[in-house]
């Protein structure tokens, strides 16, 4: 049986929907209305083998936060849904991803107990019209959504484009290493039976 879910959320600032496999192909079809987000999400589905199809629309025009946000706060709990009930998964992921000049890592836990530590410094203050510290807001609406507990820090790089996707394919690899299903795991990965 395939872990999946599929997550809509509507404001009056954004409309979403995320459909999301877990044990999927790495199929991605994004249309979150931001070009560059679009890259990096199809990058997390590629390089976590996550099947997912994201469908947003946003009030562009004021600015990108609240789609990014609300973004996090779908695909956080699309991930919390199709995980279920936490038995038999690995629950620590981890990931140092170099992409030329970036060396990134992303170390995450399944456990229940929100948390974000993101220590990028970002050469620049903007990608391709997005302010790059609404990635930190899309990662925490991630993490607290889904209930896990995120590190994000970059040891090396220069350039924002690489930076960036190279924490994406680190948090999607980190991910699909804590979700996968270990055989020999009886229960939740917890000595206190619940996550």
């Amino acid at each position: 049986m395939k872990r999946s879910s599929k997550i809509e959320r509507k404001t009056k600032e954004t409309q979403i929907i995320v459909s999301l496999c877990l044990d999927g192909k790495g199929e991605g079809k994004i249309d979150s209305g931001i070009p560059f987000l679009n890259h990096m999400l199809e990058l997390f589905s590629k390089h976590g083998l996550f099947d997912l199809e994201v469908k947003a629309k946003g009030d562009i025009e004021v600015d990108y936060h609240h789609t990014m946000e609300d973004l996090g706060i779908v695909l956080g709990t699309a991930l919390k849904e199709a995980i279920g009930d936490k038995k038999g998964i690995r629950r620590y992921g981890f990931c140092i991803l170099p992409m030329d000049e970036v060396l990134a890592l992303v170390s995450l836990d399944i456990s229940g107990r929100p948390s974000l530590s993101y220590e990028l410094n970002q050469p620049v203050d903007n990608v391709s019209g997005i302010d790059v510290r609404l990635f930190r807001e899309f990662f925490y609406a991630i993490a607290v959504n889904a209930g896990i507990t995120l590190h994000v820090k970059l040891f090396a790089g220069q350039e924002i484009h690489h930076i960036l996707e190279s924490v994406f394919k680190a948090f999607a690899r980190a991910l699909s290493q804590a979700v996968e299903i270990d055989p020999r795991v009886k229960g939740v990965p917890s000595t206190k039976g619940i996550l």
